[in-house]
């Protein structure tokens, strides 16, 4: 593919092996030979990428490919039957969990929130490492989130949209170094999904995150990556620059 295309948040255009251009790009997260296998059947088969630093990096293929369960993989929601990952070149088996899922935040598809408060669902993670944050903070990160004054909103008047902007203010609450994000629009009309899509970007951008995305939606890959994984079956079968793997031109602006 020859289109031009901008670079993701934070992001050098790749070569042509799927790289990013620039050579001080570290690899941030590592997959080596990551496999899960469960009642016999390998639902991650053998899945070896690196994501770089600061990059975004697509997750798709089809319904049953085991997308999700690679991402559960990534901060040992689930533990994986055989292989690792490395976290800036650290076995992840060698950081404690806390701390593992306080560097590599998660957003789900379907935001869970907590009965009470949006404050009261903010300050969940930073009090389960004996960390109180101030209302002040509280305000800070939704007002990152397009949120300003829902401190002491009760949960459950929230529409689908503003429960997913707190469920990724709750991550940020944690100050992550990568973001993991599973579908997080495709359960939101348009509009919604629009909005929380400009408002993952612009924070990527902003605190320089390096992120997975797992995506049923081509154009939304091509919108927020400069890369895209390809999974099958459980199994790895392509990576590379975004518009070539999804054979699609590109749409970023």
């Amino acid at each position: 593919m020859t289109a031009a295309h901008a670079d993701p948040p934070g992001q050098a255009q790749p070569d042509g092996s799927g790289r990013p251009a620039s050579s001080d790009h570290a690899v941030k997260i590592r997959t080596q030979h990551l496999s899960r296998v469960v009642r016999g059947v390998a639902i991650v088969d053998d899945v070896s990428v690196d994501v770089f630093h600061q990059e975004v990096m697509a997750v798709v293929g089809p319904s049953g490919a085991g997308k999700t369960s690679f991402l559960r993989l990534i901060n040992r929601l689930d533990e994986p039957t055989r292989g690792t990952v490395y976290l800036d070149g650290v076995d992840y088996r060698t950081i404690p969990p806390r701390e593992l899922r306080r560097r590599v935040g998660m957003v789900m598809q379907f935001p869970y929130l907590f009965p009470g408060t949006v404050a009261d669902n903010i300050r969940f993670a930073p009090r389960q490492r004996g960390e109180e944050i101030r209302d002040e903070e509280i305000d800070r990160l939704l007002a990152q989130v397009d949120l300003p004054g829902y401190r002491e909103r009760d949960v459950s008047q929230l529409s689908g949209g503003e429960a997913q902007r707190v469920s990724l203010a709750r991550t940020l609450a944690n100050s992550p170094e990568v973001l993991l994000l599973d579908e997080p629009t495709s359960a939101l009309d348009d509009k919604a999904k629009a909005s929380v899509e400009a408002l993952i970007v612009r924070i990527i951008r902003e605190q320089k995150l390096t992120c997975l995305i797992v995506t049923h939606d081509n154009a939304q890959a091509l919108r927020m990556a400069n890369r895209a994984m390809v999974m099958e079956k459980g199994r790895l079968v392509a990576v590379g620059p975004v518009q070539e793997v999804l054979g699609a031109e590109s749409v970023l602006p």
